[in-house]
């Protein structure tokens, strides 16, 4: 059965096709394990720095600390990603984010953290992510084979956001009852379930890219090749933009929650769950669809800053709640499409610097946005730090409208091109019908 919309077929049967695969099935539910934890203290950092600072500009600085080194260094984690096995980056990156994780508990538990702490532990958290970023994104590629890829990149984002459901509820639940120190506990241990999923895979199924020798300038590279590719770019402007304004929700949902709704902890908790539910329902309607188009992306963009400026007017809570539904659901299927574009758009040789670049625009970009944001909804209302996200991401999909409608009119004609061109070959009936993967075209 397929269902059209949007330009695009929904195959229901699609929707969990790659955890077929063994070792992304290991893989998949090892992230699950390990995001749930790090929401948990995703929702008790937030309420750490609102404790000893009750300022949102704090929140959004703390915030921007995190991701300080991905915006200074994150293409170098890209060129690390394509030089080295991924699979072994992944066992050190794991390992020391849960030591950080613990070293947080510790210091909460002893009465010893302070504000400068909390930056510290933020930073090195930050330089971690810049090696474990562009790895986790681009090993995605290497446990799956290529017509699975598109499923298994969208399911990621899928895990994610059910562990967000989870997490979320639960970190706020536990902050609130139990105190902030268990939720930092717990993402600790979470991490063992990453690195046991990495210890039993089966290496002789893994499909490695080849790897990177080392010379001068790949950096230089890496931005070239995508200044070079439309298909690459465009995405990564669109990407740097939503990301710098819109993606900023460990800041506005804490500032909703206390400002406007006069809640705490458990209050974002639930805000940030019920967004990742919608997240989840998104993730799995993007799953059932092949490779999107182009403009896609777009349609995308524009629904995700309808859906955040109504989460922005909403009056009360359940209104709220309902407007963040639809934000999840926008948020995870503008990412997944754009992710998508760029490891399928992207050579295999290129895939490490091209996520690297994805999460410096994605993630990056938060310490340019997050103190912005932060500052915007305690100065003018945390109404309007979702305002100014909600409106970025409309115009943003409107703008880029006519350049990718021109990406999916050229990809039509070499697909039309490749196909008048290639003549059968009786002597091997299978590879004439074995279209080209994604990454040789």
């Amino acid at each position: 059965m397929t269902i059209s919309g949007s330009g695009l077929q929904f195959q229901p049967r699609r929707m969990v096709s790659s955890l077929h695969v063994r070792n992304y099935r290991l893989f998949f539910f090892g992230q699950l394990i390990s995001v749930a934890g790090t929401w948990m203290q995703t929702v008790a950092q937030s309420f750490l720095v609102l404790d000893l600072t009750h300022s949102g500009t704090q929140l959004g600085l703390t915030t921007a600390a995190r991701f300080l080194p991905m915006l200074l260094f994150g293409p170098a984690g890209g060129v690390f990603a394509d030089r080295l096995d991924k699979r072994r980056v992944l066992y050190v990156t794991q390992t020391l984010s849960g030591l950080l994780a613990a070293a947080f508990a510790i210091l909460i538990a002893t009465h010893s953290m302070t504000l400068l702490l909390v930056y510290v532990l933020a930073l090195a958290l930050g330089f971690v992510g810049v090696f474990d970023n562009p790895a986790r994104q681009s090993f995605i590629s290497e446990m799956v084979p290529p017509e699975e890829l598109s499923n298994a990149v969208t399911l990621n984002s899928v895990a994610m956001n059910m562990a967000r459901v989870f997490g979320g509820a639960l970190g706020g639940a536990i902050a609130a009852a139990l105190g902030l120190a268990l939720c930092f506990t717990a993402n600790a241990i979470s991490f063992g379930a990453v690195l046991i999923s990495l210890a039993i895979m089966r290496k002789a199924d893994l499909f490695p890219a080849r790897k990177l020798k080392r010379k001068p300038h790949q950096i230089r590279q890496g931005l070239s090749y995508v200044r070079s590719t439309p298909e690459l770019l465009i995405p990564l402007v669109m990407i740097a933009v939503v990301g710098t304004l819109a993606w900023e929700f460990q800041v506005t949902l804490p500032l909703m929650a206390s400002k406007v709704f006069h809640g705490g902890a458990a209050a974002y908790g639930v805000m940030a769950s019920v967004m990742g539910v919608g997240a989840v329902v998104g993730g799995l309607i993007s799953a059932g669809r092949p490779r999107p188009r182009a403009r896609a992306l777009c349609l995308a963009a524009i629904g995700w800053g309808i859906a955040i400026l109504a989460a922005a007017v909403a009056p009360n809570m359940p209104l709220e709640l309902a407007a963040l539904i639809f934000v999840g659901y926008g948020s995870i299927t503008f990412n997944s499409f754009a992710k998508t574009s760029l490891q399928l758009a992207a050579k295999p040789t290129m895939r490490g610097r091209v996520m690297a670049l994805w999460a410096l625009a994605w993630l990056g970009s938060t310490p340019i946005g997050g103190p912005i944001v932060g500052w915007i909804g305690q100065e003018a209302g945390a109404r309007w730090s979702l305002v100014v996200g909600g409106f970025a991401t409309l115009i943003c999909g409107i703008a880029v409208i006519p350049a990718l409608n021109r990406i999916d009119r050229n990809h039509d004609i070499l697909q039309h091109a490749d196909g008048a061109f290639r003549t059968p070959e009786p002597d091997n009936p299978d590879r004439s019908a074995r279209p080209l993967a994604p990454s040789a075209r």
